[in-house]
């Protein structure tokens, strides 16, 4: 097993500010333990295409977007709708579809990026009755079986529009602006949509790039007419419910606020391909199968989608994988719906996992070596151990030193099918805290490089949009019974925040403010500063570092043999901004070397654009975005120098700007502040949970803005 940093049901949510205190707890709940929804991409006009124009192929792209990739004409794209009659379109066959499949809701396109209209609007006669010879309101039908068959609704409904004479025309990025008659046109649909189509328990925003205001009034318009309709993350400028992972993502790290992985049953294209090209259906069965439970344990909602053809029809193909998964959920559903995510930090080779307060459900994927399943770290008293949905008796259990040690039975084989083992317990079952921190000479540590991260995404649209650290937690264990006095250590960038903080078993608010600065123990002229270094550009998201970030020369090619040479700028002077010519999504690297004469801390000003990720010696310490499109940001972060030659690297990106500035300066006040907190009683070989969060945030997808702050326990 490694060590990873999974989702754990108690540290993981975060408490919703006021923004989205609409949603009741009861339909927040009920969107969560869903657990699995039917994804629908259907369309009047690329759903006959099939991916096919003048009677070749169309390989570039995603199939839905074939009006952009094979360059058509938008009249000439139009008129495919009169082709649009899908006769065998059945709504109560779909919902009956996903019922069987174990999808307990839909969402299916109202309108994708062409435009096209799957719904009767009073806004264009670009739609599905106006436009077609089916004279049929799709989304009608749908949202009507939907309430039949007990199966929740929701509505895709993409914010750009290539149909529309005032919206911003079909770029190669879809993140296109969106412009003031175009917000109005989107405004009349959506009420459209969320009045005519009786409740909407999901809406899926898809692409554009809106202003903060946009992005606000269109979420307030949705909560007004529906006020518990959840709504994606994908609106843009942090202003979604939940969070939308990125295309078939499975992401191994907390996420600390609710979420959902959308999935295509093909990586080429969401809308249907007459052409496609299909593996074996039991190779894709375990293919998805595999991404539900690895979603669902990781605390996510899987969202799985088909592309029905022109002719209305579900591709037999994925209809097959679909009531094969449905099989599995007959048997195994216990495991999937309404679960808590694994409650361990350490990735398991064999499988993942699942819970409830009770149960251990353990979904294995592959046969654990020795045949034995070891669950670390785990106390509690087991009652018995079975196959999940057969009649057997429990299996051989050991307790030992290291956890509960599972035998499994000889005749079970984990290529063939995916089992669930049901541990139960008596009384419930403990799983130790990752990495508790201890005390070192009376004093214990906690700092924003040993905390347990909690991750949303941020950002003002798709291509902007970052993991970013919603909160941090830590655990703490002393060795030894005593009070303890705790010590908010901050800087001139944490200073006037206000933030919850949680030590032990009180949590208060704290405005970083009103205390004394001390001096930094640091001599600025004993450091020897190195020349800038200067790489780029290079198209890049905000997202990380290069791999390749640690002792770098200045004099090779960065980040590989290929890459660009480092430009020395000696020109550049200390506390100076110099403007770099930019473009979207594109990014600029800084190097500097500073050498020490002894391991020190000094803190640096660091000016920036749209995006910034700082790191010393390979080790990131900080990435923010500029989600007010501020023309610059600066930042005053503190280096943990080593002794001798220290290299930081900064990484500076840029989406909405024509310039991006840059600038280090090391003239910023070298001060510190230390804000005393009550004593607290601790416990030795007790755990007790640390944590803070920004306090009533704009957003809880924010990113933590307080990457230079310590938590000290004296230990009196």
């Amino acid at each position: 097993m490694t060590i990873r940093t999974v989702l754990l049901a108690a540290l993981a949510v975060i408490s919703f500010s006021s923004l989205h205190a609409q949603i009741e707890p009861k339909a927040l709940k009920e969107w969560k333990d869903q657990k699995y929804s039917m994804f629908i991409h259907f369309g009047g006009i690329y759903s006959v295409l099939g991916g096919v124009w003048n009677d070749k192929p169309v390989t570039v792209g995603l199939s839905e977007q074939i009006q952009a990739h094979a360059g058509i004409y938008s009249d000439t794209y139009a008129r495919v709708a009169r082709q649009f009659n899908p006769t065998h379109w059945n709504a109560d066959s779909i919902a009956l579809l996903a019922k069987r499949a174990g999808m307990r809701s839909i969402v299916i396109t109202s309108k994708h990026h062409d435009g096209f209209c799957m719904f009767k609007t009073a806004t264009t006669d670009f739609n599905v009755v106006d436009a077609t010879p089916f004279k049929r309101d799709v989304i009608k039908e749908l949202s009507d079986a939907c309430r039949r068959h007990g199966i929740t609704f929701g509505l895709y409904f993409s914010l750009i529009d290539w149909h529309f004479p005032e919206a911003s025309p079909i770029s190669s990025h879809n993140s296109d602006l969106i412009t003031p008659a175009h917000h109005t046109y989107n405004k009349q649909q959506i009420t459209e949509l969320l009045t005519n189509y009786g409740p909407v328990a999901e809406l899926w925003f898809d692409m554009g790039s809106q202003s903060l205001e946009q992005s606000r009034d269109m979420r307030n318009l949705v909560h007004r007419l529906q006020p518990n309709c959840m709504i994606g993350s994908r609106i843009g400028n942090d202003m979604g419910d939940f969070t939308v992972m990125g295309d078939n993502q499975e992401p191994d790290y907390t996420i600390g606020v609710p979420w959902q992985s959308p999935a295509s049953f093909f990586d080429e294209t969401w809308g249907y391909r007459s052409w496609q090209k299909h593996v074996p259906e039991d190779e894709k069965y375990r293919e998805k199968l595999t991404s539900l439970i690895r979603v669902v344990s990781r605390g996510g909602k899987y969202l799985l989608n088909i592309g029905p053809k022109g002719d209305g029809s579900v591709v037999p193909y994925e209809k097959d994988i679909l009531l094969k998964i449905g099989s599995w959920l007959q048997k195994n559903g216990e495991a999937i719906y309404g679960v808590d995510p694994d409650p361990f930090y350490t990735t398991f080779a064999w499988g993942s996992v699942t819970s409830r307060p009770n149960k251990l459900y353990l979904h294995v994927l592959s046969r654990p070596e020795g045949n034995k399943i070891t669950l670390s770290n785990l106390t509690g008293t087991i009652k018995s151990v079975s196959v999940l949905g057969e009649k057997t008796e429990s299996m051989r259990f050991n307790q030992e030193k290291n956890g509960p040690v599972i035998t499994l039975p000889s005749g079970l084989n984990p290529k063939k099918e995916v089992n669930v083992l049901v541990v139960e317990f008596a009384d419930g079952y403990k799983v130790a805290p990752y990495n508790p921190v201890s005390e070192s000479d009376k004093k214990i540590l906690l700092t924003s490089a040993n905390a347990y991260k909690h991750y949303s995404n941020s950002g003002v649209d798709y291509n902007s949009r970052f993991q970013s650290t919603v909160a941090e937690s830590w655990t703490v264990q002393p060795r030894q019974s005593g009070r303890f006095r705790p010590t908010l250590v901050y800087t001139d960038e944490e200073k006037g925040q206000k933030i919850d903080l949680t030590l032990a078993t009180n949590t208060s608010v704290v405005t970083l403010d009103g205390d004394k600065p001390i001096k930094l123990a640091t001599d600025l002229s004993k450091l020897t500063f190195g020349p800038i270094y200067l790489s780029g550009p290079f198209d890049s998201g905000i997202g990380d570092l290069s791999s390749d970030a640690q002792n770098i020369d200045p004099a090779k090619p960065w980040p590989t043999a290929k890459g660009q040479l480092w430009q020395p700028k000696s020109d550049w002077k200390n506390g100076q901004v110099y403007p770099l010519p930019a473009d979207m999504t594109t990014a600029y690297y800084l190097l500097q070397e500073i050498t020490a004469p002894a391991d020190q801390s000094v803190l640096v000003g660091i000016t920036s654009g749209d995006g910034l990720v700082v790191a010393l010696n390979g080790k990131q310490l900080f990435v923010r975005n500029n989600p007010e499109k501020k023309p610059s940001e600066k930042d005053v972060l503190l280096l943990p120098l080593q002794k001798g030659k220290n290299q930081l690297l900064v990484k500076l990106f840029n989406n909405f700007q024509k310039q991006t500035p840059a600038g280090i300066d090391y003239d910023v006040p070298q001060v510190i502040y230390r804000k005393q907190l009550s004593p607290v009683s601790l416990k030795g070989g007790s755990y007790y949970p640390v944590r803070w969060q920004a306090h009533n945030p704009v957003s809880p997808h924010r990113t933590l803005l307080l990457p230079n702050m310590e938590v000290e326990w004296i230990k009196e």
